[in-house]
């Protein structure tokens, strides 16, 4: 709905839109509901999330402004509109169509298949992949504070940088005083689980009163069972996703096509249970994410079923 209503939609994304609200009096509804809701939010949707919003400055300038923001007013103004939106903001809604209300709280998002690079004047850059939502919190003395709310995000700090950047994620954080490191927070209704890789320097990731200390090359999890053993990675294959490029490696499929729905508008839908373990491999490009069901057709002899609305059936 940002996309919609800010004119940043495509037009195949127009369409995806027109025909799901199309499909039924449901659909119609939640669309309606959607717009009206974004339309009320008003200067609190629009002006955090419209383009040209970027803020520039000194991250540390950022942090200091979001900490005179009355966030209780914004709660607020969320509140009511949840209101009017029949459990807007409750339940996150059929393809993506409007934000929750933690997501509309942040400062930075990106829609489905969008990626964006965000840099500051203090020469901190933060790139963020398909459906992020990243919030700048306010700056302490020592330090400059984000949380990722969801999604992933490679963050860069320069080498001799005044201050060190702290990344909050699923309750745990990560500080850095310079490198390169990604974080990945997918939230689910079943766990909670994020994943820390350091590609260049050394940071230091901390979950309850656990501590993992990261050189180039290692990643750590942590989810409800605590933080996890240090795992290396291979640093080429584990950011492609930086430059456009998803990658596969013996992933079971029920995995796989998880993340194929974060690329691509509509939603894929495993019907066949024996496909979910089957296993993956390969390179596709995120802004050809449907050229990978064409793969699925052909290893697994899976049947596709194509619904209006970008729905596909895989059984």
């Amino acid at each position: 709905m940002q996309k919609i209503a800010s004119g940043g939609a495509t037009p195949e994304e127009l369409e995806a839109a027109r025909r799901w609200r199309a499909e039924n009096v449901r659909h119609a509804k939640a669309y309606d509901d959607a717009e009206r809701v974004w339309n009320r939010m008003g200067a609190i949707g629009r002006a955090r999330h419209g383009p040209g919003a970027d803020f520039v400055g000194p991250l540390r300038e950022f942090g200091r402004r979001r900490a005179a923001m009355n966030r209780r007013a914004l709660l607020a103004g969320g509140i009511a509109a949840i209101g009017a939106g029949a459990g807007y903001g409750l339940v996150k809604p059929p393809l993506g169509l409007w934000p929750s209300l933690p997501e509309l709280q942040a400062d930075y998002r990106t829609g489905t298949g969008e990626q964006r690079t965000i840099r500051f004047a203090d020469a901190v850059a933060i790139e963020l992949n398909t459906q992020t939502s990243l919030a700048i919190r306010p700056v302490t003395v020592a330090q400059d504070c984000v949380e990722l709310i969801s999604g992933e995000a490679s963050f860069a700090i320069p080498v001799g940088a005044a201050r060190p950047l702290v990344v909050f994620a699923a309750n745990g954080k990560t500080l850095s005083d310079s490198g390169r490191f990604d974080v990945r927070y997918i939230p689910s209704r079943d766990r909670l689980s994020a994943s820390v890789t350091c590609f260049e320097g050394r940071l230091r990731t901390e979950f309850r009163n656990e501590i993992a200390e990261l050189g180039p090359g290692e990643r750590v999890r942590y989810d409800g069972d605590g933080l996890g053993k240090i795992s290396t990675v291979d640093p080429i294959a584990d950011s492609q996703w930086r430059r456009g490029i998803v990658e596969f490696r013996n992933t079971p499929l029920a995995e796989a096509v998880e993340e194929m729905n974060r690329y691509r508008l509509g939603r894929i839908i495993l019907m066949n249970s024996s496909l979910e373990r089957r296993l993956l491999s390969g390179r596709f490009r995120i802004d050809q994410m449907d050229k990978a069901l064409l793969q699925l057709e052909e290893v697994f002899s899976a049947k596709l079923r194509r619904l209006p609305g970008g729905i596909i059936l895989l059984s």
